[in-house]
């Protein structure tokens, strides 16, 4: 089984271009469309769907309001294979119009982790396993 999970976004190329930059991931050119891109490895496909999707997906009535940020109901984990690679990706937010709402911390589960919002407002995570 291959995992895709995607984003609903405003812009969909910029979103492309930060979560490359944060997660030095390849782009799936074989996906891209008008309204869709994605970044994708062998396990995963991680998917931008522009606006015209609320309507194609039957879910036009749950577009965010303009001006406000949806709430946080779901989140992406990005396992990564080192403790700097956590680190690095805090240390990317500001410069790529992302916010760190979790500065790096050691976890009781024996991750280090950051917690941040990408330049739309949507959170993930990005975690490494403490050896």
């Amino acid at each position: 089984m291959k995992l895709w999970f995607n984003l609903l976004c405003r812009d969909i190329d910029a979103q492309l271009a930060f979560y490359q930059r944060v997660l030095d991931l390849p782009e799936a050119a074989a996906s891209r469309s008008p309204i869709y891109c994605a970044l994708e490895t062998p396990d995963f496909q991680f998917g931008f769907n522009a606006e015209p999707a609320y309507e194609s997906l039957g879910l036009a009535d749950r577009k965010p309001i303009d001006g406000t940020n949806a709430p946080t109901i779901a989140y992406a984990t990005f396992m990564v294979e080192a403790l700097a690679r956590v680190d690095a990706a805090a240390a990317l937010m500001t410069s790529l119009g992302g916010t760190i709402v979790k500065a790096p911390f050691k976890t009781y589960y024996g991750q280090w982790q950051t917690v941040l919002a990408d330049p739309e407002g949507n959170v993930f995570r990005v975690a490494a396993v403490i050896a």
